[in-house]
């Protein structure tokens, strides 16, 4: 079978399951499969698959039938423009959390230490420390995610460092210039109703906060307030509807509250400034 073909009938299989674009994920599969990139596809059409690319290519088709991410298939997913790996152990990185690193840019460039509270696959931490160049830590709960995070801050060159505990919990008071975070954000009794690639495959630890989706950010806001230096930052990514409540909960101490819609004109991320 040559690989016109192939992408022809894995296209055909995952349009009829339902699967979400069909020729680009065949494309990514097939590739993965042939160990080369999507523009080899379109260079070679012609080439005939040996027998061990077509077995790799028809059980990739089989684990995306099932339900599993492409980004767990092939262990990789772009993040402001770099490459990272990612297993079960983290969340597949979004390209809405990019608006973080925006941020953060735009209102605290002149950081020269920052935490990357939750780190999963390290994108916030690795993408800041080669961005600006400043001391970067990160912080997590699991170890197989801060793993995770110190082999994609090897790969790519970034000098970070990795504390485990929960949320700020590692950090000295008043030592920390800004604070990133992805925090876990959805509700638990929203969990069936979520995509089954999410629900049935992404860490639960780092999807759910609590029965009102709040819970994460109520703690990270206090906790923040020990951590961050006079001056500092705290820069969060926001659930669909969460805007409201976690503004909320920002007390006398806190100014220049802001928040940040995505591409659809969606509260994103909301950055907040500590006297």
């Amino acid at each position: 079978m040559d690989v016109s073909t192939a992408l022809l009938q894995g296209t055909t299989l995952l349009e009829e399951a339902s699967i979400a674009v069909p020729r680009l994920t065949a494309e990514v599969l097939l590739a993965h499969a042939l160990r080369r990139d999507r523009v080899y596809l379109y260079a070679h059409p012609e080439h005939e698959l040996s027998e061990l690319e077509w077995l790799h290519y028809g059980r990739y088709l089989h684990e995306r039938l099932k339900g599993k991410p492409t980004q767990y298939i092939t262990g990789r997913q772009e993040f402001y423009g770099r490459e990272f790996r990612v297993t079960r152990d983290v969340m597949i990185p979004r390209p809405e959390t990019e608006h973080v690193v925006e941020t953060a840019l735009r209102v605290a460039g002149g950081a020269r230490r920052i935490v990357d509270v939750g780190c999963g696959s390290g994108i916030l931490a690795v993408t800041l420390r080669l961005e600006t160049g400043s001391t970067v830590w990160a912080t997590d709960i699991s170890l197989p995610a801060l793993r995770a995070a110190a082999g994609n801050a090897a790969r790519l060159g970034a000098a970070v460092g990795f504390l485990a505990g929960d949320l700020t919990s590692p950090l000295d008071s008043n030592s920390v210039d800004l604070i990133v975070s992805n925090p876990p954000y959805v509700p638990l009794g929203e969990a069936a109703g979520l995509q089954r690639e999410v629900r049935d495959w992404e860490p639960r630890a780092a999807l759910f906060a609590g029965p009102t989706g709040l819970e994460i950010y109520e703690k990270l806001i206090r906790d923040a307030e020990r951590v961050l230096r006079p001056g500092g930052w705290l820069i969060m990514e926001l659930g669909f509807t969460s805007l409201a409540g976690v503004t909320a909960m920002f007390r006398a101490r806190w100014c220049d509250i802001e928040s940040i819609p995505d591409l659809a004109g969606i509260p994103r991320v909301i950055a907040a400034h500590i006297t």
